[in-house]
């Protein structure tokens, strides 16, 4: 008896030997399949990635592609990015245009870099962004942006001063293009651009004057051509006829001081309006359409625009926009209005 039990124990202990082993195969190659998979799956990842080098307003920078956790600070970049269904790490919420809230808000954005009056620059360090887009009113915090991410691109392609804006614009948006991957959407942005462009231009009569003006609390300001805001550089672009030109003009956000009694006397043929009340109003708050600013005016209900109904205004969102799709929308609409008007 006691050699049998030894024999059952000899096979016993040789049959869980046997299993034991085959677990610590399988556990093996288990732990070896994992490691090939993670393994290839970090060269996958590794081989989907690239490195462009782009020139933006200061030097060369390099780029790592695909971009995955951006955050933007250029308002005039939103709109192409929700287009283009673009995902945020951060971005300073108070300056997404309106229309686009539904898309860049509280909850679908990380973080809430504020505003450019009263950033929260220390959020970038929590996004952990892979890339910074920099422009517009967030530009005079480049150098600070590039102090606390200093292994992270931080990109500025603001239109620069001494460039035609609209080529600067175009560059803007190809290079939108080449960072996020949408290279071809972009030369359709551009495209779009230019033939909206070109039908303004045949459209409008150079005989007619025109007048911009920005309308903001309450006031009409005077948009200069060539320098004031949004406006200026598309009485370039399309070759118009001023109806006052004033001297010292600058491009103040709120336009330039004007009487209502100089825009009569000047009689512009077409009234071209920003409404930048209405860009930057809150909720609920009251504020008077530029539009209703303009037409309901005592002093300017003879002058030939509003008799004639030649008053055009800006999207709502353009003060806060000026992106290239706002300025796409605006030449449309002008080359509408001008056909129209010459029919």
């Amino acid at each position: 008896m006691f050699n049998l039990s030894r024999r059952a124990s000899r096979t016993t202990a040789a049959k869980v030997a046997a299993t034991l082993s085959v677990a610590a195969l399988a556990l093996t190659g288990c732990s070896s399949s994992q490691s090939e998979e993670t393994a290839e799956s970090t060269e996958s990842a590794a081989a989907g990635a690239s490195t462009i080098t782009v020139e933006d307003n200061f030097e060369s920078k390099e780029v790592t592609l695909p971009v995955e956790n951006p955050a933007v600070t250029d308002n005039r970049a939103f709109s192409v990015l929700a287009q283009w269904d673009i995902d945020l790490a951060a971005a300073p919420l108070n300056l997404v245009p309106k229309s686009l809230r539904d898309t860049y808000n509280k909850d679908t954005v990380e973080v809430d870099l504020g505003s450019h009056k009263d950033p929260k620059l220390e959020g970038l360090m929590a996004a952990e962004p892979d890339v910074v887009w920099n422009g517009q009113r967030f530009e005079q915090h480049q150098g600070d942006m590039e102090e606390l991410l200093e292994d992270v691109p931080v990109l500025d392609f603001e239109p620069r001063d001494d460039k035609d804006f609209f080529d600067e614009l175009k560059r803007h948006t190809e290079a939108l293009g080449q960072v996020f991957g949408h290279e071809e959407d972009a030369a359709k942005l551009i495209e779009d651009f230019n033939a909206a462009a070109e039908r303004a231009k045949k459209a409008y009569d150079p005989s007619q004057k025109v007048m911009a003006v920005n309308t903001s609390g309450g006031e009409i300001g005077y948009i200069a051509p060539g320098i004031g805001r949004v406006y200026g550089p598309v009485f370039e672009l399309l070759g118009l006829t001023p109806a006052l030109e004033v001297s010292n003009a600058s491009d103040d956000h709120e336009g330039d001081d004007i009487s209502v009694e100089a825009i009569a006397e000047s009689n512009p043929d077409w009234i071209l309006v920003m409404d930048r009340d209405s860009a930057i109003s809150k909720e609920g708050q009251d504020v008077t359409p530029g539009e209703k600013l303009v037409k309901d005016n005592a002093a300017l209900k003879n002058v030939t625009a509003v008799k004639e109904g030649n008053v055009y205004v800006a999207p709502n969102d353009t003060y806060i926009d000026e992106s290239i799709i706002t300025y796409t929308e605006i030449l449309n609409a002008l080359a509408d209005a001008f056909e129209k008007a010459n029919a």
